[in-house]
């Protein structure tokens, strides 16, 4: 994460994604938890109890921030997603409460760091060492993304504009350090800024909304003409 934006106006998105989030999967029907989100082997249940279980790791990661005790989010990869396969198979009713409990606990967790805490370094799920500055972060594209991966009508473009802006930022320098990324010229057609992927011999130029690139990259959104990328997470 760059240093653009400060810890208040993550936390200001996180909370906003969050209400975001809520609404939407308390207008679900209960028959849709089990139809198919947006991510392939995922139905909208997955989703949904990712986002709880997600909740509670990066809990982990602020008690660790704020005692100095090594928490991890998660044992391994593994318990993670064992933790969510069991989540998406709670009935409607229990994965609502728990995806609003799971976020007020996080919400709670973050609001009691003190400056020193905020700087403490913990490790993200990939293994990398992070200030707990950037838990905030994490959270809000977990909120936002998922909340586009339910399928119910929230698309990239709902994020706020310079919550886009980091993520092209973010997931460009993930994606250019990735094998396979093809070198791209990013061009947004709402921004006066522009952004690149991988090296500078330019293989594709991509001009389109950035709202669009950022689905792109993410691979919530097909850009015709666009070439293949590797995954970002």
């Amino acid at each position: 994460m760059t240093d653009r934006h400060d810890t208040a106006t993550t936390l200001l998105w996180l909370r906003q994604g969050t209400d975001l989030l809520s609404t939407t999967v308390d207008a679900l029907e209960d028959g849709s938890f089990v139809r198919p989100s947006c991510l392939p082997g995922w139905t909208r249940a997955h989703v949904v109890g990712h986002l709880a279980r997600n909740a509670e790791a990066l809990v982990r990661l602020a008690t660790w921030a704020r005692t100095g005790v090594e928490n991890p989010m998660y044992a391994n990869r593994a318990q993670r997603a064992a933790e969510i396969e069991e989540s998406a198979g709670y009935p409607p009713d229990r994965l609502r409460r728990e995806l609003r409990a799971t976020a007020a606990a996080l919400d709670d967790a973050l609001t009691h760091l003190t400056p020193e805490a905020w700087r403490s370094e913990v490790r993200s799920a990939q293994g990398r060492a992070i200030p707990a500055a950037e838990v905030p972060w994490m959270r809000s594209r977990e909120v936002w993304l998922h909340a586009v991966d339910l399928g119910t009508g929230v698309t990239t473009a709902d994020l706020p504009a310079e919550l886009v802006d980091l993520l092209l930022d973010d997931v460009t320098a993930v994606l250019s350090a990735k094998e396979g990324c093809p070198a791209c010229s990013l061009r947004p057609t709402d921004r006066t800024r522009q952004w690149r992927l991988a090296g500078e011999a330019v293989e594709a130029e991509i001009v389109a909304p950035a709202a669009d690139i950022a689905g792109w990259l993410t691979g919530r959104t097909a850009l015709a003409g666009a070439p293949a990328l590797p995954r970002w997470l």
